[in-house]
């Protein structure tokens, strides 16, 4: 991700850290809201015709907060699964890039929810005509969730560290390479083979296609991160690290013994204006010192 290097460094301090306990946090209140007024999740889909023609702007945040399933026991470990795997991810690329790869999944997809308004205006006005676009957006909307966005964090994670191994149904050891391509194989499948009617075909395509589009992105400009360990990245940042410190400017250097604001942040230093030049002191050599004279 060395393009995005300039970008890190302006709007790196920005990133939210932990921010895969953020998206459990907005699913909890997802679930929440299911079990008091269920039909109140309606008004917070991804609905890209009520957001254009009914002004409701509110849905391009709150759709974020939408469950994409019922919740029972599985829930409860799927998302302790993601959390774990997102929290490793955020250690092993860094806040920055993790949040980078999380909110270019949410962009996509909503992007894709309204790219996939305008194919159906163009060539299926068909179904508008029967259904009518209210209900049929209101339909489909469900379908434009932050559940392909979870699945993109599997295969980023799968890429990242293909040979460590889980327990499938807790007993069954695997690489995560195989689940990653058998989850691949997958999603490739359902996308060819489609959902439901034509109509709903073509909506599942662009959820699928929209909320995977960073980990294509992520793939082909991030292979220097991928088959990293978590050791040699942090010895990678370790490195940087201590690079930034040896070649940092300092603004202030002591001419008699090289003390900067650096190395003694407790010091002061001033110029001194009997010297020819412009010659900089601690506070421990500027009345001390020999003034410079120039012949």
């Amino acid at each position: 991700m060395k393009p995005m290097s300039n970008f890190e460094k302006k709007f790196g301090k920005y990133a939210i850290k932990n921010i895969s306990l953020v998206l459990i946090l907005f699913y909890g209140c997802g679930y929440l809201i299911s079990w008091i007024n269920a039909g109140f999740l309606n008004y917070l889909t991804l609905n890209p015709y009520a957001i254009l023609f009914k002004g409701q702007i509110w849905r391009l945040i709150t759709w974020l907060i939408v469950p994409p399933e019922g919740f029972d026991f599985f829930t409860l470990i799927m998302l302790y699964f993601y959390y774990s795997i997102g929290t490793t991810l955020e250690h092993t690329w860094g806040t920055y890039r993790y949040n980078l790869y999380l909110f270019m999944g949410m962009i996509f997809t909503a992007l894709g929810a309204f790219a996939m308004m305008g194919f159906v205006y163009l060539f299926q006005g068909e179904v508008l005509a029967v259904y009518g676009a209210e209900y049929y957006f209101a339909y489909i909307s469900t379908m434009f969730s932050t559940y392909y966005v979870n699945m993109s964090i599997f295969l980023a994670f799968a890429a990242t560290f293909p040979n460590m191994q889980v327990l499938l149904f807790f007993f069954i050891p695997i690489k995560v390479k195989i689940l990653g391509i058998i989850y691949g194989a997958l999603l490739v499948y359902s996308f060819v083979a489609g959902y439901g009617n034509q109509y709903l075909s073509a909506a599942n395509r662009f959820v699928i296609g929209a909320s995977l589009l960073n980990f294509v992105v992520f793939f082909f400009t991030s292979r220097s991160m991928i088959h990293m360990s978590p050791k040699q990245v942090k010895r990678r940042q370790d490195f940087r690290r201590e690079v930034k410190k040896t070649t940092k400017i300092t603004r202030h250097k002591c001419a008699i013994c090289g003390r900067t604001e650096e190395t003694n942040p407790e010091l002061e230093f001033r110029f001194c204006s009997k010297c020819d030049g412009n010659y900089e002191y601690c506070q421990d050599h500027l009345f001390t010192h020999t003034h410079v004279k120039h012949q």
